[in-house]
């Protein structure tokens, strides 16, 4: 019988479901926070949630500054984010939409191969909305809300929006400066679907732990 403390036994599976082959760690905080960057760090499997959103086109998109509010959880199909993570998680494979963010449209699609992983990643701002589901699929292996200072975030968001030339500049200074003062508020509500809040060098030693990965700090073993 599996320990209430072992890793398999974080989260009961469902009666009759079928037992995961891998857990999923779900990973949010503000846009520009280090989600991308982390995840590049560890080299695990990564379901980039971001490209679930809806084409620009879709019907009855919410609107914010007279442009469509992509912050807004109505704006991403949270249904077929949670049927990709619950095919990878038991099969190992799952197809993912490509989506562009300049041109507001799906262009095509990808597989995510978890290659043997123990866990993967699901990383978006979107990712607490799925806390509750995954849990209850038996594949949640943790929740983290990745949060450091408030100007530090507004900083390297707005570098790698210019960068990607995902908007135009005054839009992104006007939804970079928005998005600073409501930060908090943000994180609250994050927490308050089930995440936890941590450090991205904090969330770097958790997730290498349930991955059965090496801290690269870690201190050599001696005989």
């Amino acid at each position: 019988m599996t320990s209430a403390h072992e890793p398999d036994a974080l989260f009961d599976v469902p009666d009759g479901a079928r037992r995961p082959l891998l857990r999923v760690v779900l990973l949010t905080g503000a846009s520009g926070s280090g989600k991308t960057a982390l995840t590049r760090r560890l080299g695990l499997p990564v379901v980039t949630l971001d490209d679930f959103y809806l084409d620009g086109d879709h019907p009855d998109l919410p609107q914010r500054y007279g442009v469509v509010d992509w912050d807004d959880p109505r704006t991403w199909d949270g249904d077929g984010a949670l049927e990709a993570l619950r095919a990878l998680a038991t099969t190992g494979r799952a197809e993912i939409p490509v989506y562009d963010i300049p041109s507001n449209a799906r262009t095509g699609s990808t597989v995510v191969d978890a290659a043997g992983a123990r866990v993967v990643i699901a990383e978006g701002i979107f990712a607490a909305q799925l806390v509750a589901a995954c849990g209850a699929e038996g594949i949640l292996a943790d929740a983290i809300c990745l949060r450091r200072p408030a100007w530090v975030t507004f900083w390297f968001r707005l570098l790698r929006d210019v960068a990607e030339a995902r908007k135009p500049l005054p839009t992104l200074l006007r939804r970079g400066w928005s998005l600073m003062r409501s930060e908090p508020r943000l994180v609250d509500g994050w927490v308050a679907l089930g995440c936890r809040v941590a450090t991205p060098a904090e969330a770097e030693r958790t997730i290498r732990a349930l991955a059965g990965q090496e801290s690269p700090n870690a201190s050599p073993k001696t005989s």
